[in-house]
């Protein structure tokens, strides 16, 4: 019951953090959106030992875990501009396959350095 009241409060947290940071954004007006500086933000202060990862591990691990949610909207969207798709859907079809090829890419090349490390650290104990 503890590591769920935890939890909880880890993504209440985390929530406040990205609001905040959003209307940091547009109130610095920034072009960039408030939750893109909020994970900027909250990594470099995870990188700097500002914010320990004990913090929010639990809520950031839970909202991995339930990622595949946040993407409900964008179905329901999808269906509701049919007339958008129709019109340029095969514009929309490319940016999807570079954007996904791309983070695909990036996500394979960051987890190869990370494996890299790790086993460098390894085999140097």
């Amino acid at each position: 019951m503890k590591k769920i009241a935890l939890g909880v409060l880890q993504v209440a947290g985390l929530y406040l953090f990205a609001k905040v940071m959003g209307m940091a954004a547009k109130y610095l007006h920034l072009p960039l959106p408030g939750s893109m500086l909020a994970m900027v933000v909250l990594f470099l202060l995870l990188q700097f030992g500002i914010v320990k990862m004990n913090w929010i591990g639990i809520g950031a691990n839970f909202l991995l875990a339930e990622l595949l949610l946040f993407f409900i909207p964008s179905a329901v969207g999808i269906i509701k501009y049919k007339s958008l798709l129709m019109k340029s859907g095969l514009e929309i079809m490319i940016v999807i396959i570079i954007s996904l090829v791309t983070v695909m890419a990036g996500s394979g090349w960051i987890a190869d350095k990370i494996a890299n490390r790790r086993s460098v650290k390894v085999r140097g104990h």
